[in-house]
């Protein structure tokens, strides 16, 4: 099939590109190479899909709605998938013009464009964060997604309105994927798993937010990955559910997926695990909580596994493991230049 993929040199883009390419399909790369951390690992990542005959590339950033229909028109997919996006609760605090241009401005871009070319399924990035200020454990589908503590989980609220609005007037089959904390190698240097092994490593202090306290459902990178290429199978179609816990609409082709594996790991976990793989001890500075982090989060992953049969197993401990191993080989290959400063 056809894959157009927004966010190709970020991440998970990167991760989802190179499954999908090695799996034999077309991708067709859109990016724009921002500056929110050193461009440098992102050309690294490209470099790597570029080396796969069946991989084009597109550097520009969603807000330029020409160059957008012109690389769509190209690529004629099968599947868009919505990955690029301004990320990041605490820059949020900081930089909230970015979100705006970024995660509104050039979804809308997307989804716009997307009606013209009438792929067979749109899955758009969305994000944990959704949740809010809910109490409610673990957080499902069907839950209220009303109360967004920072301006990243509105940008990201705000793509799930507007792709269900997009699917409701185009009949454009869509689905919204919510992530949680996702690790793994190549990941972003703004996320804890990098910046606590980046710190150990060169043997500087590490802050710990909340007193250690937060809780999250961490994913594995390839976990996501594979439940993503699952769910491109899984078409929406308005009214047609899977159970009492489908988010499916009732006026729209669309739905809202969690991609997790339904298990907590407690941020002082996820330091002992990294201290064990990287060989040290890491000295820690207590902090109070940061403005719009969750004390925790927890998926209802059982919507996923009616879709699609899966769900993401794979320990924490495994990808801290594959992270610092990467992580070692990356900055080996980079040594003597600053691609990895954070």
């Amino acid at each position: 099939m056809r894959f157009f993929i927004t966010g190709t040199a970020g991440f998970i883009g990167f991760h989802l590109a190179r499954r999908l390419l090695q799996d034999g399909h077309d991708v067709f790369g859109f990016d724009g190479m921002t500056p929110y951390y050193d461009v440098r690992l992102k050309l690294a990542r490209n470099a790597i899909l570029a080396e796969f005959p069946a991989y084009q590339f597109t550097e520009a950033m969603l807000e330029d709605r020409s160059t957008l229909d012109g690389a769509l028109a190209v690529a004629r997919p099968d599947i868009v998938v919505h990955l690029a996006a301004q990320a990041g609760v605490r820059y949020s605090l900081e930089h909230p013009e970015s979100y705006l241009s970024s995660n509104l401005v050039g979804t809308f871009n997307l989804l716009d464009a997307a009606k013209h070319v009438r792929p067979r399924h749109v899955l758009v990035a969305s994000s944990s964060s959704v949740y809010g200020g809910n109490t409610k454990l673990p957080f499902a589908e069907i839950d209220r997604t009303d109360f967004p503590v920072s301006l990243y989980a509105a940008s990201k609220r705000a793509t799930e309105a507007m792709a269900h609005s997009a699917a409701h007037l185009a009949n454009m089959p869509t689905t919204c994927f919510r992530f949680f904390t996702v690790y793994g190698p190549w990941g972003r240097p703004d996320m804890a798993l990098y910046k606590f092994v980046d710190a150990i490593e060169a043997g500087r202090s590490i802050d710990i937010y909340g007193q250690g306290r937060m809780r999250r459902d961490a994913t594995d990178v390839g976990d996501l990955v594979e439940a993503i290429v699952r769910l491109a199978d899984a078409v929406p179609a308005s009214g047609q559910s899977a159970g009492e816990f489908d988010s499916i609409s009732p006026v729209a082709p669309w739905r809202a997926v969690n991609i997790a594996g339904g298990r907590q790991v407690e941020l002082m976990t996820l330091v002992d695990t990294i201290e064990r793989a990287v060989g040290r001890v890491a000295e820690k500075v207590m902090l109070p909580m940061q403005p719009g982090d969750a004390v925790e989060t927890y998926a209802d992953n059982r919507l996923l596994r009616a879709l699609t049969g899966y769900v993401p197993s794979r320990s924490i401990a495994e990808t801290v493991a594959d992270f610092v191993a990467w992580y070692r080989d990356y900055r080996a290959s980079t040594a003597g230049s600053t691609a990895n400063s954070v």
